[in-house]
This record gives structure tokens, C-alpha cells and sequence, in this order.
């Protein structure tokens, strides 16, 4: 039996079932460690590299395992691209917005303003041309890239003041994940860069004037609503921004095939899991954080033009001058605006129907 054509038709469980896990049994024994971008009480987006390992862990009979270190323990929670790059690590979890500075187009792999949806953004990256491009892309960096979790669609932030219309941007010191903050900055704004772990003592000194991290569940653990009453939506910066894990390119090489698979199959495992549990949990969350005092508020519409025109405007300037971002960005606009069709039919009808009944 070719095993490898098992893993093809069957994945692993069809392996397991075939009684071929001896030969993954007979591997040498294997140790990385997985470097994350974020603070280990983040029990959704830090634990998703958790349950990456113990997949894996438990798919080798435990002779491949990987070590999970959260941000600060290695390395910095924006260190870890490097670590990866030049093998400190043998991986890491991060959003890859994070690292635009080294070139904008790592901010694709993640989201950008007014981009894919969760669902969107998966169907780029496993059936049209995403990971592919992001791939070619990220090889520049050492880096083989698996797709890691989606936070789903992100809400908008807590502000210490109300945001009436577009004025109230200008000089807002916004604690901003990513490539959003270009965005923020030519509508006047002040963007900051801080780890989720150090946002709370920063927005509580009013070092800063508002914070985005990702949604209630989170933002409920880190206690933003305590310093923070006006929690805006949406976050359409991030409609639905993909989480990934980078391999260095050595190591990943010097893998077995079944162990290459098998990182495969955690990954997809692992995508899946986060948003299905940021999804179930972030209900409960929201209505707790309202019980609690937060004042739900939708951004201006004056706010989300001018964000969608300046985002428009960047992209073409982005275009013009980075042969990397023109290049994976042209496949991702002609993929949005066919997602965008269909789903204008289907999953924004039914979901603005649904939304109108009280069920």
C-alpha cells in the first residue's frame, strides 16, 4: 500500500484506520518550539498553538512535540517572524499583519481594510490562489506558512470618548493592530503598536485614547470595559483576519512526509477550532460586557466612508510601488469581488433577515 496516496484520499484518520501509524511510530524522535505572538491568558487565540501541538504530539504517539512559548518567554510577541527567519525557533504563531513594516504584503495573509470575510478568507487561501501567493511570498523570509485560526469578523474598540463623526479622529491616539494604522493615520489619527499583553496599562493611563484587540471574549478577560466605556463596531479593518503559523524552512525540509502531513492536518485542525470557539463564546461575552456598563456604538457613517476611500486610495498608491503587494493583491481584489457577489445573494440576505426576527 502506498502511504502516501492513503494521505492523499483518506487524511489521517484514514491512515489510522488503515494500520499504517507504524511507520509513523518508527520516526526519530522530533522537538520544536513554537514562539507566539500572544499572552498565554488568551486562552483562544494563545491556546490555539496549544491545540496545534497536542495534535501533533498525539498523532506521532508522541514523538513529535512541540513546545508552546508565549509572547515575552522567547522572544518579543513581534520577534517572532525573526526567530523563525533566522532559526532561533522552528516556528511561531502570529498574525501576519504585524510584520507590514517589512513589507505590506504580509499584511494580505492576515486582512486588510474592508477585505474577506472569515469564510472568504478560507476559501482564498485553500481553493483559489491565497496560500499559494502567500507561500511564494513568505519564501522570502525562510518561512513555509500553514493557515492557524480566524478570529471571524472583529469589533471596533474601546474608546474613552464618543466618536460623533469624523473630527473626533483627528489626534485619537488609537492602539491599532496592523496595517489598519496607515489607514488611521491619513484620516488624522495617531496609530500605536502594542502586544495585546500591555494594552490594558496603556489605555488605563490614557497613554493612549482607544484600543482594538479582537471581540468580547477576549476584550472581557483583558478588562478594557473597565477603562474604556464606548465599545464601537464594526472592526472594518479586520473582517475576517486569518492567524497563521510560519515553519522555517530548514526544519520543515528536514521533516518526514508523514510528519509534514500530519503538521498539515493539525493546522487545518486548529483553523477551524479557534474561530468555532471565538464564535460560540463571544455571545455570552458581549452580553456581559453590556450587563457590565459598555456602551455600544456603531462607528459613523462619515468614520467608515472616508476609512473605505483612504483604504482604496493606499491600495492603488501600494500598487504602484511594491511589485510583491501588486502581485498577490490583483488575485485578492478579483477574488473579493466575486465572493462579494455571492454572498450578496445568499449569506448577507439570509443573514439580514434572520437578524430582523426576534427568535
Amino acid at each position: 500500500m502506498d502511504r502516501r496516496s492513503v494521505l492523499r484520499r483518506t487524511g489521517i484518520a484514514g491512515v489510522l484506520a488503515a494500520g499504517i501509524a507504524p511507520a509513523v511510530h518508527a520516526q526519530a524522535t522530533i522537538r520544536w518550539r513554537l514562539a507566539s505572538s500572544f499572552p498565554k491568558s488568551l486562552d483562544t487565540i494563545y491556546g490555539a498553538a496549544e491545540v496545534f501541538s497536542k495534535q501533533v504530539k498525539a498523532m506521532t504517539a508522541g514523538r513529535f512535540e512541540i513546545s508552546v512559548h508565549p509572547a515575552g518567554e522567547l522572544m518579543p510577541a513581534f520577534g517572532v517572524v525573526d526567530g523563525v527567519q533566522h532559526g532561533t525557533v522552528e516556528a511561531c504563531h502570529t498574525v501576519p499583519y504585524y510584520f507590514f513594516g517589512k513589507d505590506e504584503t504580509f499584511a494580505i495573509g492576515a486582512a486588510i481594510p474592508f477585505g474577506l470575510n472569515s469564510r472568504q478568507m478560507s476559501a482564498w487561501m485553500f481553493e483559489g490562489n491565497g496560500l499559494k501567493l502567500m507561500r511564494e511570498f513568505y519564501a522570502n523570509y525562510n518561512m513555509v506558512s500553514f493557515p492557524g485560526g480566524n478570529t471571524g469578523s472583529q469589533m471596533g474598540g474601546w474608546f474613552r470618548k464618543e466618536i460623533r463623526s469624523l473630527a473626533d479622529m483627528k489626534g485619537l491616539k488609537f492602539r491599532i493592530g496592523g496595517f489598519a494604522g496607515r489607514i488611521i493615520e491619513r484620516m488624522g489619527g495617531v496609530p500605536q503598536s502594542i502586544p495585546g499583553g500591555d494594552i490594558y496599562q496603556a489605555l488605563e493611563k490614557g497613554t493612549i485614547d482607544a484600543a482594538e484587540w479582537v471581540g468580547p471574549y477576549d476584550d472581557l478577560k483583558l478588562g478594557f470595559n473597565k477603562v474604556a466605556p464606548f465599545y464601537y463596531y464594526p472592526g472594518w479593518w479586520e473582517g475576517g483576519p486569518q492567524v497563521d503559523f510560519f515553519i522555517n524552512r530548514k526544519a520543515w525540509a528536514a521533516l518526514p512526509a508523514e510528519y509534514k502531513a500530519i503538521v498539515e492536518a493539525a493546522s487545518g485542525f486548529t483553523h477551524v477550532d479557534m474561530q468555532a470557539k471565538y464564535d460560540a463564546r463571544n455571545p455570552a461575552a458581549l452580553k456581559t460586557l453590556v450587563a457590565q456598563g459598555a456602551r455600544l456604538r456603531p462607528f459613523p457613517n462619515d468614520v467608515m466612508a472616508q476609512s473605505f476611500k483612504v483604504s482604496m486610495q493606499v491600495y492603488e498608491e501600494l500598487s504602484a510601488k511594491n511589485p510583491n503587494w501588486k502581485k498577490v493583491y490583483a488575485d485578492y481584489t478579483r477574488f473579493r469581488a466575486d465572493q462579494n457577489l455571492w454572498f450578496r445573494f445568499t449569506e448577507a440576505t439570509f443573514d439580514r433577515f434572520m437578524q430582523s426576527q426576534r427568535l
